[in-house]
């Protein structure tokens, strides 16, 4: 009895080494966990933009830039062209943050300062006649003529740059040539509908057309003859509008 005790004692420790050298020879490899997410800087702040953060693009020295939401204003202000919003201005809130509870009380204890040393004494009923008596006789000094200035929206300032990069390629020269032979031709110069930054510049005659095609996201790219044709009613009618008109050298400039 005491024999079968050991040999089984003796058993059950063997089998306890076993599984603990199988435990320690074969190890659990790691899980790695990944994330599918984008690094994008905005290229106004250099700040990374967090997860599921809204940016805007916009469009300066020839490219497209990424710009967060708090950098907008900043952006606009620099001459960026926003890209696909032609006629949505962009809030003017300075792009700063709101000022603390301290900042605002001070402000408000600076204004009312302000406005108790220009406030002054009541007058009284006498002083009040003889200032009244005095304006209705005074004469009335002619008012300046009133000067409005249009200001230019995102859509004008996309015209204008792409009709910039085209007068410096060569493509002017070309349509010069054609014009010294067919005379003068119309021109239009029409943003896309569906990409924010191609613009499409076009000179016509009654025997043939050409349809460049400027990417202001991508001006290294130089401007390319997108379509040309011998038929006018080959064109869609956006484009058969006249907005600008062809110089002798070929260039373009808008009407006034």
């Amino acid at each position: 009895m005491r024999t079968y005790v050991l040999r089984m004692s003796r058993a059950s420790r063997n089998a306890q080494n076993f599984r603990t050298r199988v435990l320690v020879s074969s190890p659990v490899p790691p899980k790695s966990i990944t994330t599918s997410h984008t690094v994008v800087a905005c290229d106004v702040c250099g700040r990374r933009l967090l997860r599921g953060e809204h940016s805007e693009t916009f469009i300066a020295g020839g490219s497209r830039r990424i710009v967060c939401e708090l950098c907008t204003a900043r952006a606009a202000h620099e001459g960026w062209l926003r890209e696909g919003l032609d006629d949505i201005g962009v809030r003017r809130n300075g792009g700063g943050r709101s000022r603390s509870l301290l900042g605002k009380l001070r402000a408000r204890r600076e204004a009312y300062l302000s406005r108790a040393a220009e406030e002054e004494p009541e007058p009284m009923a006498h002083e009040r006649y003889e200032r009244s008596r005095a304006q209705r006789t005074a004469p009335a000094e002619p008012r300046a003529p009133r000067e409005v200035h249009a200001v230019p929206t995102n859509a004008e300032l996309k015209l204008a740059r792409a009709v910039e990069v085209y007068n410096a390629s060569e493509h002017p020269r070309m349509v010069a040539g054609v014009a010294r032979s067919l005379g003068q031709p119309f021109a239009a110069v029409v943003a896309s509908a569906t990409e924010g930054a191609v613009v499409s510049v076009i000179a016509g005659w009654e025997l043939t057309w050409y349809r460049f095609e400027v990417d202001l996201g991508n001006e290294a790219a130089g401007v390319r003859v997108a379509d040309q044709g011998s038929e006018l009613d080959e064109l869609a009618d956006e484009y058969r509008v006249a907005n600008a008109a062809v110089q002798a050298d070929g260039t373009v400039a808008f009407s006034s």
